[in-house]
C-alpha cells in the first residue's frame, strides 16, 4: 500500500420516519467503544427549526466485520442550560466528538452549544457513555490579541492521552476551529478574488491545559496555551478547514481526518455552491503541533447521490473514528461521516506502511513557507 486508501462501506443511519427529533436530519456522529467493547455512535439529531439533540446508538456489524446498521438507544444530551438555548428557543447540542481520555479515566464529549451569542464549544464527561455530566462552556485564554473565548468556535477534538506541550510538560490537548468574523466559507466565497488567508484567524488551533477535569472550566484559564496548527493551503480546502475526527495514534503519529471547503462552479443568482470534503493529517507523536503529513487532495469527496443531495448539498463531513482492533486490524480505521447534513455514512481508511511522499506542510507560527506565504502572516493557496 502506497497511500491512504478509503473505501465506502455503507449508509448507516438516516432520519426515522415519524420521529420529530429527526425531522431535519441525522448527521455528524461521534464514535466510541464502551466499557463493554461495543461501538456506540452519538449522532446529531435535528428537529424542526434546526433544533439539535445528541442521540446514542449501538452499531451492529455483519459477518465480515463491517458496520451494517444501528440500534437507537435514546438521547445522550439535549438542550437544557442557558448556554445551549439560543435566541427564540433555537438552541441546540450539535456535532459531538467523544474520546476516552486516559489521564482522566473518563470519556470526554466536546460539542457545539448554540448559545445566544453564537456557537461555542461545550464539554461533558462520563464513565460509561450513558450518563453524562456537563462541565460547561470550554474557556480559552487570550492569545496575542486574539480573544479566543469570545468568538464562535466549533469542531473541538480532544486527544486521548497526555501530550507533551511546547513547555515540555504533559498536558491535555484539544484541536478546535475558531470562526472569526469574515472567515465563514460563505463570506470568503463572496470575496474570493481578493482574499488572502489570515494564518491566525483561519486555522485549526491546538490548545493545551493542565490534566484535570477542572481544566475545562474557567478557573484555570490563565494556565492555557495555544498554537496555530494548520491553515488552508490546497484548492479543495480554499474557503475553510476545520477539525474532523478526534486524533488517534497510529504507527506514524496522530491521525486526524479533517474537513475542507471549496466552491463548486460559478455562483448562480448570487448563491455560492460549496463542497465539504475530507482529508488526512498526521501529527508528530512527540510534538503534535508539528504536521508530518497532510494530503494535497481529499480522501473523501461528496460523489454519491446521498452525499450530493440532502439538507445541505455536497457534504462529506468526518466526525467519528474507530480503530478496528476488535477484528485484529489495527491499521484499519472506520470513519463515520455526515452525508449532505441528512444521513450518516461509514468508510474504511487503511493506513499505509510508510507515509506517502509529497504531503504538504504548513507555515509555522511567525514563519513564511516559500511561495505559499508571505512575511505578513498571509498565506497563498497552493495551485489556486
Amino acid at each position: 500500500m502506497t497511500g491512504f486508501e478509503l473505501q465506502r462501506l455503507a449508509m448507516l443511519m438516516e432520519p426515522q420516519p415519524g420521529d420529530p427529533h429527526e425531522a431535519e436530519g441525522v448527521l455528524n456522529p461521534a464514535a466510541a467503544r464502551g466499557p463493554d467493547g461495543k461501538l456506540y455512535l452519538f449522532p446529531r439529531l435535528v428537529a424542526r427549526q434546526n433544533y439539535s439533540r445528541i442521540g446514542i446508538a449501538r452499531v451492529r456489524f455483519n459477518e465480515a466485520g463491517d458496520p451494517q446498521d444501528v440500534e437507537r438507544l435514546g438521547i445522550a444530551l439535549e438542550p437544557e442550560t442557558d448556554y445551549e438555548c439560543g435566541i427564540e428557543g433555537r438552541g441546540g447540542c450539535e456535532d459531538p466528538r467523544v474520546t476516552f481520555v486516559e489521564p482522566l479515566q473518563r470519556y470526554l464529549m466536546t460539542y457545539t452549544a448554540r448559545t445566544p451569542r453564537g456557537p461555542r464549544i461545550a464539554a461533558a464527561h462520563s464513565t460509561d457513555l450513558f450518563h453524562w455530566k456537563r462541565s460547561g462552556l470550554v474557556p480559552f485564554a487570550p492569545f496575542q490579541g486574539l480573544d479566543l473565548s469570545n468568538v464562535d468556535d466549533k469542531d473541538a477534538c480532544p486527544f486521548p492521552a497526555a501530550i507533551p506541550s511546547p513547555s515540555g510538560h504533559p498536558e491535555l490537548a484539544m484541536l478546535h476551529r475558531p470562526l472569526f468574523p469574515g472567515t465563514s466559507p460563505e463570506e470568503k466565497a463572496r470575496h474570493a478574488a481578493s482574499h488572502e488567508v489570515d494564518l491566525d484567524r483561519e486555522s485549526i488551533w491546538i490548545s493545551y491545559r493542565p490534566i484535570s477535569l477542572e481544566a475545562f472550566q474557567p478557573g484555570l484559564v490563565d494556565q492555557f496555551s495555544h498554537h496555530r496548527l494548520a491553515t488552508p493551503i490546497s484548492p479543495w480546502e480554499k474557503l475553510k478547514i476545520g477539525c474532523g475526527t478526534p486524533p488517534i495514534l497510529t504507527r506514524h503519529g496522530w491521525l486526524v481526518v479533517y474537513h475542507g471547503v471549496s466552491e463548486i462552479g460559478q455562483p448562480s443568482n448570487g448563491v455560492h455552491h460549496l463542497c465539504y470534503a475530507a482529508g488526512v493529517m498526521v501529527l508528530s507523536k512527540e510534538q503534535p503541533q508539528v504536521i508530518r503529513y497532510r494530503s494535497s487532495e481529499p480522501v473523501l469527496s461528496p460523489t454519491l447521490p446521498l452525499e450530493r443531495d440532502g439538507t445541505v448539498a455536497n457534504v462529506a463531513f468526518p466526525t467519528g473514528i474507530d480503530r478496528r482492533d476488535d477484528i485484529g486490524s489495527p491499521d484499519r480505521f472506520d470513519i463515520y461521516y455526515g452525508m449532505a447534513d441528512n444521513r450518516i455514512g461509514v468508510a474504511r481508511l487503511d493506513v499505509p506502511d510508510v507515509l506517502p511522499k509529497g504531503g504538504l506542510a504548513d507555515p509555522q507560527e511567525g514563519e513564511a513557507s516559500g511561495p505559499e506565504s508571505d512575511r505578513s502572516g498571509k498565506a497563498v493557496i497552493a495551485g489556486a
